[in-house]
C-alpha cells in the first residue's frame, strides 16, 4: 500500500462552532417536544396541545436560524488573507 500524503488545506469549515451548537440545541428542542407529546399520552392534554407544538416549532425556527446565520467577521478575515 502506498502512503498517502495528508496535507492540511487552508479551507475552513462551512459552519462555525456557534452554528453547530445552535443546531444541537434545536435538535434537542425538537426531540424534547415530540417526547413531551408522547409522554403525556393524552389527546386533549395541555402539554400535547399547547406546549409541545410551540417547543417543536421553536426547534425548527432555530434550525433555520442556525443554517442561515453567517459570521461576518470570519469571512472578512479570510478575504483579507
Amino acid at each position: 500500500m502506498a502512503k498517502q500524503n495528508l496535507k492540511k488545506s487552508n479551507t475552513s469549515m462551512f459552519f462555525s462552532a456557534f452554528n453547530y451548537k445552535l443546531l444541537g440545541i434545536a435538535v434537542l428542542l425538537i426531540v424534547g417536544g415530540f417526547a413531551a407529546m408522547y409522554l403525556e399520552n393524552e389527546v386533549h392534554g395541555f402539554v400535547s396541545l399547547y406546549v409541545s407544538p410551540v417547543v417543536v416549532m421553536a426547534g425548527y425556527v432555530l434550525v433555520i436560524f442556525a443554517i442561515m446565520k453567517h459570521d461576518r467577521q470570519e469571512s472578512e478575515e479570510e478575504s483579507t488573507e
